[in-house]
């Protein structure tokens, strides 16, 4: 689950982590209102950002400068109700419901501290970087050795040792390496404490007065853990999710939308995978990835066959079923009432082996439905490529 910038640098200052004070506002009034505090002084600044799930924000023009609370409201005019096109987002981009007003601040320099799960470690992996403001993929195909890591033993997390080291190799002066300890301390407990799968600061400003700040906050977190964290499941934004994959998760769906034409509807992570692998070598291109997973109810396999064929892009459907303790008749049972439920009109294959499939198959067989059946893998596939091709 990703959340917004405001709300990783909530998380983030609980566990000590500094970040510039900052207000959401959700109409041009708020923004307005919100700046009043930032703008007290004379000569002083606040930053106006579009709060959607990607990065990219300011090259697309989401982060502006605001002299006034005149033009702190202006600007959140003209964001809120934007779409916004990042590298992130795709050509379709994101519309920006809500901004947030932050305080200025007076950059000396600005780097790149991040952390992700390591899965070739199984550790957590700090990633550090001088290329502070640019996109660290960039930096990572560009200039792969100006990003530093530390893989942090889970037994003892991050020591001060690895702090220090970080510090050094970013050039940060010897009279700021305990504050940039401390910064690095405090996003790598909140990292672990809030079961993270990645925490991203970009970037991390080192101000002309001597302080290190997340100036940019991102956070993406373990979706098998929020039982463990109500807090931070509240705040989940649907609307910056696809709504195919949002109603998926009603029903305990794992599902992802892509930008094939062949839907996808198999059980098992792994089935599912090596049934979009045959779709590509049969020269075709799914259009999602669907696992209902092993013990799924006709219920869910109906909702799931719903949400395939709601795809407009959706050209031919593949069920892959390897029964095991998902019975090949009860896949059978839901086929069969989402089809004649959504009244389907795109090729459907099906390729059923396992527990009860002499019944699925009958079932299928006697429903009526228009299908074409397949009894291995490779075979579904390309029937499907072909009837996806010819529709």
């Amino acid at each position: 689950m990703n959340i917004h910038e405001y709300q990783a640098k909530q998380i983030l200052a609980k566990y000590g982590v500094s970040v510039p004070k900052g207000k959401i506002a959700f109409t041009p009034a708020e923004a307005e209102e919100a700046s009043r505090d930032f703008l007290a002084e004379a000569g002083s600044v606040c930053v106006v950002k579009a709060q959607i799930h990607a990065g990219g924000r300011g090259k697309a023009g989401g982060v502006k400068l605001a002299k006034s609370r005149e033009e702190a409201g202006n600007i959140a005019k003209e964001l809120l109700g934007k779409v916004l096109v990042t590298h992130q987002t795709g050509p379709a981009g994101k519309e920006v419901k809500k901004v947030y007003v932050e305080e200025g601040c007076q950059i000396a320099r600005e780097l790149y501290v991040g952390l992700v799960v390591d899965r070739s470690t199984q550790r957590v992996v700090m990633m550090a970087s001088t290329e502070g403001g640019v996109e660290i993929e960039e930096v990572a195909a560009k200039t792969p050795e100006k990003i530093l890591k530390e893989f942090i033993d889970p037994a003892v997390g991050l020591i001060p040792f690895q702090g220090r080291k970080l510090a050094f190799g970013l050039g940060i002066d010897k009279s700021l390496v305990n504050k940039a300890v401390k910064f690095m301390t405090g996003l790598y407990n909140a990292f672990v404490a809030s079961d993270a799968s990645m925490a991203e600061i970009n970037p991390l400003v080192i101000t002309k007065g001597g302080d290190i700040i997340a100036l940019d906050a991102k956070m993406s977190f373990d979706d098998n853990a929020l039982f463990r964290h109500k807090d931070i499941e509240e705040m989940r934004d649907l609307d910056e999710e696809d709504p195919k994959e949002v109603a998926a998760s009603r029903f305990n769906l794992n599902y992802v939308t892509l930008d094939g034409n062949i839907g996808c509807m198999v059980n098992g992570a792994g089935l599912a995978m090596a049934t979009m692998d045959m779709i590509k070598l049969s020269g075709g291109n799914p259009a999602n990835f669907l696992d209902v997973g092993g013990g799924a109810n006709k219920e869910q396999v109906t909702a799931a066959f719903k949400l395939i064929t709601s795809d407009p892009n959706v050209k031919g459907v593949l069920v892959n079923i390897f029964g095991g303790i998902m019975r090949c008749d009860i896949i059978a049972e839901g086929i069969i009432a989402a089809a004649k439920d959504v009244g389907l009109k795109v090729p459907l294959v099906v390729r059923l082996q396992g527990t009860n499939v002499e019944q699925g198959r009958k079932m299928l067989a006697e429903s009526g439905l228009n299908l074409i059946t397949a009894e291995n893998m490779d075979e579904a596939a390309q029937k499907a490529v072909a009837a996806a091709k010819n529709a």
